[in-house]
């Protein structure tokens, strides 16, 4: 692979600046052709064509903000009015902050007119995730002990969107600690504000644990929401919904302020991420949301690479359809859009080869085997510290316990299995395959279930901590939209946003639902 890259930091990318070391590490890396570092455009033009104002783009609707073609108050009340619309029938938004958010719309205009702006995201409205820390916005991350807990602060990504010039709309559905619906894994349910709905279909889940920010995205009642991502808690949704989702390369963004904190066994696996109908909001997000706060010890200050400045013909494609040969098959619609995807790079000119993850079925066996091995004491210590009385009846801690010799040998066991998949990515830059076996299942269906259960496709890289986004490229016989999931080596966000976005070129990426 031969890649002309640009790199730039999130400190880069606000201020100008550069930042050697960051660039020194990256160098370090087996991974990708390096370049100089250079400064990203602080305001990025957008190629959204759309009209109308609730299903623009985040990053048209800071341009026509910038640019006084509309105002901020004019952005911020289009969105609640369409969020009155179609929330009765989604519950997707759980809190609300109209006066301060039309405050801060008025101020954002006021600001504007005075020829001054706080950033890329100037006036541009938002919602985020109920796990996430939100300053005077109740903040439950879907358990009964912070029913009524309004925080002091705004978790970093908050604070840094904020900085940014974003405006809160409110707090959008989440399962119990981000882990699984009541009624099913694919599911966002929760004991204090029950279910969210699918907007291209409302018997249907929005998956989880993202999935009121997925289902209010796809409506158009929220440019982007910021999620969290521990086994498919991104691009579940952003498939099952129709839109774009990153899950980022473990280490890229602080998880300060989240209702599941940094550390421990499972450090790796909760990323959070941007969501968004285009995936170009996804490249303005990220250089926002990524580097170290000082708090989060895993985050290293890695430089940001444009995803404009890859070239996708020089790409090394592996697709794939099912995890292994022998293990659970997606349905003929999801395969034939990969198929059609790996077609796709093929025409431009990239190198494609079927080829699976060795040993991704018995990796996620082992990482089950390291979340239930001591009883699940990490979510009971969760509902210790956030004084639940009351955990949602899909919380488990009754799980056999393991001996401490053999957890120990589990960790080893992962750590070799990443070693293999480090080996098996050195031969690609970007791997193809399905988010799920299917389109987003009947709320509550034992189908449901059992399509969460057999796939394991988003896990795979939750383990490994490699970047991996979703963005719509089918449509299933019963109309729902089929996400495509990209993935590429480590900090190869670019290749992942890069080939996102040219599949949503080819393929239409998101598309109107009905509601």
């Amino acid at each position: 692979m031969s890649l002309t890259n640009t790199f730039t930091s999130r400190r880069a990318f606000l201020t100008g600046s550069g930042k050697k070391s960051a660039a020194t590490l990256l160098a370090s890396l087996p991974f990708a052709a390096i370049a100089s570092a250079q400064s990203a455009p602080a305001y990025a033009t957008s190629s959204d064509k759309t009209d109308d104002l609730v299903f623009m783009s985040a990053t048209k609707i800071a341009q026509l903000i910038r640019e006084k073609k509309v105002s901020s108050v004019e952005v911020v009340k289009a969105h609640y009015a369409r969020i009155d619309v179609v929330n009765p029938k989604l519950n997707a938004v759980v809190q609300f902050c109209r006066d301060r958010a039309l405050a801060e719309a008025k101020a954002a205009d006021d600001l504007l007119a005075s020829g001054k702006s706080k950033g890329p995201l100037h006036g541009v409205p938002m919602t985020i995730k109920d796990s996430w820390d939100t300053e005077g916005v109740i903040s439950t991350g879907g358990t009964q002990g912070r029913a009524f807990f309004v925080p002091s602060k705004d978790a970093t990504i908050v604070a840094r969107l904020r900085a940014a010039g974003a405006i809160l709309l409110g707090k959008t559905n989440t399962p119990e600690f981000t882990l699984g619906g009541i009624s099913g894994l694919g599911t966002t349910v929760n004991i204090i504000y029950g279910m969210s709905r699918n907007p291209y279909d409302v018997t249907r889940s929005t998956s989880g644990s993202t999935g009121g920010g997925g289902a209010i995205i796809a409506a158009g009642g929220s440019p982007f929401d910021v999620g969290t991502d521990f086994g498919g808690s991104i691009r579940g949704p952003a498939h099952a919904n129709g839109i774009a989702g990153i899950k980022p390369t473990s280490g890229r963004i602080p998880r300060t302020g989240h209702i599941v904190d940094y550390g421990g066994v499972f450090e790796s696996y909760q990323q959070g991420g941007p969501m968004a109908r285009k995936v170009e909001d996804l490249a303005l997000l990220m250089p926002i949301l990524s580097g170290p706060d000082d708090l989060d010890c895993a985050i290293l200050p890695m430089p940001w690479t444009e995803p404009s400045t890859v070239d996708l013909s020089k790409l090394r494609v592996a697709y794939y359809t099912s995890l292994a040969p022998d293990s659970a098959k997606p349905t003929a619609e999801m395969t034939a859009t990969v198929l059609a995807c790996a077609k796709f790079f093929e025409g431009l000119g990239c190198k494609v080869t079927e080829s699976h993850p060795p040993g991704a079925i018995e990796a996620a066996e082992l990482s089950t085997k390291l979340r239930e091995g001591d009883g699940n004491a990490w979510q009971k210590r969760l509902t210790e510290k956030y004084k639940t009385t009351k955990p949602g009846p899909d919380r488990r801690f009754d799980y056999p316990l393991i001996a401490t010799s053999e957890y120990t040998k589990l960790l080893e066991d992962r750590d070799a299995w990443r070693s293999k998949m480090l080996g098996w990515v050195k031969s690609f830059d970007l791997i193809i395959c399905p988010p799920s076996l299917g389109p987003a299942p009947v709320i509550g269906s034992r189908e449901g279930n059992e399509r969460v259960r057999g796939s394991g496709y988003t896990t795979t890289y939750n383990l490994t901590g490699w970047p991996s986004g979703v963005v719509r490229a089918g449509t299933s016989p019963e109309k729902m939209p089929l996400g495509i999931m990209l993935t590429a080596q480590p900090w190869r966000e670019d290749v992942v946003l890069a080939a996102m976005s040219a599949v949503e070129g080819k393929f239409g990426g998101w598309s109107k639902p009905s509601i």
